[in-house]
């Protein structure tokens, strides 16, 4: 576990994060910018209004948490539907009705509460027990709030989950009616299977040339050749502008001196550790064994150091770093917790420190090596430092070149080659681009881009031939482009396409023909039990790894099977038919863990049931009322 720990910080402090910062995606984070003027609200909860600016900051937020999820390719204008705008109003709405009720009947968090929710979060806490108030502010202000803020916030959030919990926990479902459900789930049934292939009757099938003309005609939509455009195009952006950059090596030097930092290797040291693990909570008596056995190991340690490795590979209870000897390799500052890292700093090599105590537990550590600081020479770091100067000249030019970029290619319209001269660009080429983008190629293929392609396809570009507007298809970096050739939409001509048709309607002919002889089949069975023909029996339930098409097995699961054997009959699209034989029901084998978690399962799904039947219910006691013409306008700009 401590190895874990130590290779996996930036994860552990990510999660640090998710615990200390709880989730409001249900309802969406509740703005408060109040507007006091006389601006129209766009819906009334309880007599309370939500305004234009709560609403906005709302969508904002929903735009922001989607931006994160989906990165910067996300594009905004999916939020920006009636559809979208009224799902998120739902949201406020729902917050403003539970905040009637939780002020109707007085629910409150305590100070005392409030203050152990907080501190139950042990990356709040500093090795000697107290509050680490310094990281709590710093963790706040990361997410650009203050702990009044935020404190504010989880009580309202506590105060929801009082109300919510109470509902929660009076959900019942009968006991009787769980074993019910579970027996359906541990029923087996005993199949056996007898399939009417479509490949089996193809040779009944007659096709003439009507119908393959009536087919061609009926289905011409198969046969299209969509547009298709060859174009050239130019690309600015970062990379281009950076191949163009010369770097001095005097520039380089200068580089070096000022930014010794990033090429100097601080001191690492490598240690060894034997773990004797104690929970901080753990009673007083567990806490002193611990202790006392790692004393004891210590004292043999230090008779004998050339046993580290042995009595590491057999007493610490870090298993990860066990397994070596105790060994946790090189490492520097920042790294270990900071009893650990203090005090492997402190040690000379080759010497074994005193009992360490940390939230892990009891620790003796070995320091083996050091690593002293070093600096990398300037050689060993010049290509790297060429790289870093030429992005930053280039990010500094782009400004500029993208201006030219897109005045040039609208104000000289009908070439690539004045933008390419001026900015001495490469002219590449494409072919059979689509209005849609092709799904085979990389998502980052500049060309494919949606945006692109729109500019492409316009009348300005095909028909006049004129360049593309410089379009943005990723960050800092412009596309323009211009038709070169331009084939119209067409249908595929008949005789090319004959024997494709010929297969389809073979094929569904066939297929017709195989559930015809499957249907006739199952009546003869219904009136007479005859099991010549049928595949040997298999044991089916819900609960049990199914060996049949999805369509099948909840056909034979549904079936009455009262009188045995039974028989139900299966279409299987574009293969032909399948009738399956129930030849016996037996309960199968009652697995009473299994059902309690199901019985758990079943009294969730209810209480989820009960809250939102109940969440309705509170809006409807809140005399909901909605500015639908506010919703449905389009919703503001926001700041890319």
């Amino acid at each position: 576990m401590f190895e874990y720990i130590r290779t996996h910080q930036r994860l552990m402090q990510f999660l640090l994060l998710l615990i200390i910062f709880p989730s409001f995606a249900f309802f969406g984070l509740e703005s408060y910018t109040r507007s006091r003027g006389a601006n129209e609200p766009v819906a009334t909860v309880a007599g309370q209004s939500i305004s234009q600016q709560e609403f906005d900051a709302a969508q904002r937020d929903q735009l922001e948490r989607l931006r994160q999820m989906y990165g910067p390719q996300f594009d905004s204008k999916l939020l920006n539907t009636a559809e979208a705008r009224q799902s998120i109003l739902d949201d406020l709405i729902t917050r403003k009705a539970l905040d009637a009720e939780i002020a109707h009947q007085h629910l409150s968090v305590s100070d005392q509460t409030l203050q152990q929710a907080i501190l139950s979060n042990p990356g709040l806490m500093k090795p000697d027990g107290t509050p680490d108030l310094e990281r709590y502010k710093s963790l706040l202000a990361a997410q650009g709030m203050t702990p009044a803020m935020y404190e504010q916030r989880l009580r309202h959030d506590m105060a929801f989950q009082q109300l919510l919990s109470t509902l929660k926990d009076t959900a019942i479902v009968p006991k009787t009616v769980t074993d019910s459900l579970s027996a359906i789930n541990e029923q087996e049934r005993e199949v056996q299977a007898l399939n009417f292939q479509s490949a089996d009757f193809a040779s009944q099938v007659k096709v003439t040339d009507e119908m393959l003309k009536a087919y061609y005609e009926k289905n011409s939509a198969q046969f299209e050749i969509p547009e298709t455009i060859k174009a050239e195009y130019v690309v600015l952006n970062n990379d281009v502008l950076s191949a163009q950059i010369t770097v001095s090596d005097a520039e380089v030097q200068a580089f070096y001196e000022q930014n010794k930092k990033l090429a100097t290797i601080e001191e690492q040291r490598r240690a060894s550790h034997i773990l004797i693990a104690v929970n901080k909570d753990a009673k007083d008596a567990d806490k002193a064994a611990a202790k006392q056995k790692a004393e004891k190991l210590l004292a043999d340690v230090r008779k004998n150091p050339e046993s580290f490795a042995k009595l590491a590979k057999e007493n610490s209870q870090d298993p990860v770093s066990a397994e070596r000897g105790g060994d946790l390799d090189y490492f520097g500052k920042g790294a270990m917790t900071k009893a650990f890292e203090d005090t492997v700093f402190k040690l000379k090599q080759g010497e074994i420190s005193e009992l360490v105590q940390t939230e892990f537990g009891y620790h003796i550590i070995q320091l083996t090596a050091i690593k002293p600081a070093s600096v990398k020479p300037l050689e060993e770091m010049k290509s790297q430092i060429v790289a870093d100067i030429k992005k930053q000249k280039a990010s500094k030019a782009y400004a500029e070149a993208a201006e030219t970029f897109t005045n040039t290619v609208y104000e000289q319209a009908d070439s690539l080659k004045p933008v390419v001269d001026k900015l001495k660009l490469q002219v590449q080429t494409t072919t059979a681009l689509t209005r849609q983008p092709n799904p085979a190629l990389p998502a980052t293929t500049l060309f494919n881009n949606p945006k692109f392609l729109k500019a492409i396809f316009s009348d300005e570009a095909v028909q006049k031939k004129h360049n593309t507007e410089a379009v943005e298809v990723a960050p800092n970096t412009l596309v323009s482009g211009r038709v070169l050739e331009y084939k119209a939409a067409s249908k595929r001509p008949f005789e090319e396409v004959k024997a494709v048709i010929l297969s389809r309607i073979t094929l569904s002919e066939s297929v017709a023909l195989a559930k015809k002889a499957g249907e006739d089949k199952l009546k003869a069975l219904k009136l007479a039990d005859n099991a010549t023909g049928f595949s040997e029996g298999k044991t089916i339930s819900r609960l049990k790894n199914q060996e049949i098409a999805p369509t099948a097995f909840a056909a034979v699961m549904k079936a009455d099977a009262q009188k045995l054997p039974a028989f139900v009959g299966v279409e299987t699209p574009g293969s032909g038919y399948s009738i399956y034989r129930i030849a016996k029901v037996s309960a199968g084998t009652v697995d009473p863990g299994r059902r309690k978690i199901e019985q758990a399962q079943f009294v969730d799904a209810i209480a989820q049931k009960d809250m939102f039947s109940y969440i309705e219910a509170l809006k409807q006691k809140s005399k909901v009322t909605i500015n639908k013409s506010m919703v449905a306008a389009t919703a503001p700009a926001t700041p890319q």
